[in-house]
């Protein structure tokens, strides 16, 4: 059963990694991207930036709640470990929210057709 654990601690630690890699990855190329076009479309460009950005950490959020979930099954199964996975769960999600409302200018459950920002830009 320990080794049941064990695996599931590292799992979850590998997913946390993940995260972080894809993170840093998406704010790099994204930033080198962004300066190589800034001279050009300005505005544009900061704009596009933003929304790929803010994509990636809507990605991040929601593989950071899988990692939280995994790891709970690794722990004691109490109250106490149940109200603090709700609890990072519930500000995850109302973070990944709130981007979701800034990049497309709706809640995530809502059936507009609001194109991005920086679609309207470029069109």
């Amino acid at each position: 059963m320990e080794d049941v654990k064990q695996l599931l601690e590292w799992s979850a630690t590998a997913i946390e990694v993940g995260t972080v890699l894809i993170l840093v990855s998406v704010a790099a190329f994204g930033l080198a991207h962004f300066l190589f076009r800034l001279s050009r479309e300005g505005e544009s460009a900061y704009k596009q930036f933003r929304n790929r950005l803010g994509k990636a950490l809507i990605l991040a959020l929601e593989f950071m709640v899988a990692a939280d979930i995994v790891r709970s099954v690794a722990l004691e199964q109490t109250f106490a470990n149940v109200g603090i996975l709700g609890l990072l769960i519930l500000i995850r999600t109302f973070l990944s929210w709130s981007l979701s409302v800034e990049i497309y200018g709706h809640w995530p459950w809502s059936k507009h057709e609001v194109r991005p920002q920086i679609e309207e830009a470029g069109s």
